[in-house]
């Protein structure tokens, strides 16, 4: 069985298509079982693509059996055994049987240094893409920045923590005013399935297991997460639905800065994606996205910083509870039944049931069970919402319809009231659809409460 020495003295040749049959054969085996092998290949094969690019116009050039020679002697000097050396040579006449391959030693003249350590194994291999997967995989934790436009504003801000596995455990998201502007700023938390969010300027603390916020607060993470956005990156590239061009300055200090190119005719026509990674430790810091107008101009959109790679977040940034203000309308569906329960009806007739529930207890001024049917509103907080709506009596209740807001979930229900007004006489207050959904597809699943259109 080919070991990595083997492999990795063979890897030019088997990049060629030099190989008989049973050595290509037993590379492959190997490639298949060894990822660091994988990753020495994938840097021949962007370092090949670099050298054909940059060397075209000298592809006529005398210099090359004068370059390649050179290289070739340096490595025999250094190989200890005498068949080691005449391998060397052997692969040095397979390789240059390829155009390609003269190619690629023209235009290692201009690079010669480099390329000379990169043969000799005393310098950094050239970057691929697969390297900086590899490195995701010890992420345990990140922060992220997402600034605005207008420095003077706050940015969005996203930390994550993971298991052992690099599964998402926990998560913190701080979403600004000018982020939000139907809900105003909001504080989110997530930890063991549990969303704790804080409206701020609805001065309300919602507590749940449901299921559609659970999906918008992963989603959100895979949205952002770098080590998301380099997998997607490459499967795309696989796919042909973008190209990719890699920047390594020779600068250490610098970053590798890789660009993601879509292509004209796929589902992002213009876009582009332009990644900083850090030379030291292959991990993605800076994620900026431009689109390209008609014109041809690039338009800056949007920028990502990441921070705090595998720096520790202390367990009280995913609790929120202290935080929030005294005075603050807490509604906790997990710690208490919240809703009407289904039983045996049909989600049509249930959500109907929840709406001249809801009503007839708004009627009587039963705050408790009022509250309990809007998401488990506190009776006093209820009372505070709805005690001026003096409700006389149900007029009609209405077909239910979905919620026609695409992953909303549940109805909409119409219905019409008859009120009494602050001066005595009455009137018909019409709504045109209340909003009412299962409470947490996950705990409470056969139970339904409102949860918007009053």
């Amino acid at each position: 069985m080919m070991n990595c020495a083997e492999c990795k003295e063979l890897l030019v040749v088997y990049q060629e298509g030099l190989l008989e049959e049973s050595q290509e054969q037993a590379i492959l085996e190997h490639l298949g079982k060894c990822e660091m092998c994988r990753a020495e290949l994938a840097g021949l094969q962007t370092l090949q693509q670099r050298l054909v690019n940059n060397g075209k116009a000298l592809a006529q050039s005398d210099l090359e059996d004068d370059v390649m020679n050179r290289i070739i002697r340096e490595q025999n000097a250094r190989l200890k055994a005498a068949d080691q050396a005449s391998a060397g040579l052997r692969i040095r006449r397979l390789i240059m049987k390829s155009p390609i391959t003269k190619l690629a030693i023209a235009a290692a003249v201009i690079v010669v240094a480099a390329v000379s350590l990169q043969f000799l194994g005393g310098g950094p291999a050239a970057y691929a893409l697969e390297q900086t997967i590899n490195a995701n995989h010890s992420v345990r934790y990140l922060h992220i920045k997402i600034p605005n436009a207008e420095p003077e504003n706050e940015p969005k801000e996203l930390w994550i923590a993971c298991d052992e596995n690099g599964q998402v455990q926990s998560v913190r998201f701080q979403s600004p005013e000018w982020a939000s502007p139907e809900d105003g700023a909001k504080w989110v938390v997530w930890n063991q399935g549990i969303a704790k969010i804080w409206f701020k300027r609805k001065n309300s603390f919602l507590i749940c297991r449901d299921e559609t916020v659970q999906k918008w607060i992963l989603d959100l993470v895979r949205s952002s997460d770098p080590r998301y956005a380099v997998e997607r990156l490459s499967e795309q590239e696989k796919q042909g639905k973008l190209t990719l061009d890699i920047q390594q300055p020779d600068d250490k200090s610098q970053p590798i800065i890789i660009t993601a190119i879509y292509a004209p005719d796929g589902k992002s026509p213009g876009r582009q994606v332009v990644f900083h990674v850090d030379q030291s430790t292959k991990l993605v810091t800076v994620i900026e996205y431009y689109h390209q107008g008609p014109d041809g101009q690039l338009t800056f959109t949007a920028r990502q910083e990441n921070y705090d790679y595998n720096v520790p977040i202390a367990a009280d940034m995913f609790v929120l509870d202290d935080e929030v203000p005294a005075d603050v309308m807490r509604v906790d569906q997990v710690a208490q039944d919240v809703g009407l329960p289904q039983g045996n009806m049909t989600d049509e007739q249930v959500v109907v049931e929840v709406v001249r529930q809801f009503f007839e207890a708004l009627k009587t001024g039963d705050y408790d069970k009022a509250g309990m049917l809007l998401g488990g509103l506190p009776a006093k907080d209820t009372q505070k919402l709805l005690g001026d709506l003096k409700v006389v009596g149900i007029v009609s209740i209405g077909e239910p319809k979905p919620h026609p807001i695409p992953g909303v979930g549940g109805f909409v229900v119409p219905c019409k009231v008859e009120v009494e007004n602050p001066d005595g006489s009455k009137s018909i207050k019409e709504y045109s659809g209340v909003g009412v959904r299962p409470v947490d597809r996950n705990r409470q699943a056969d139970r339904w409460n409102i949860h918007g259109g009053i």
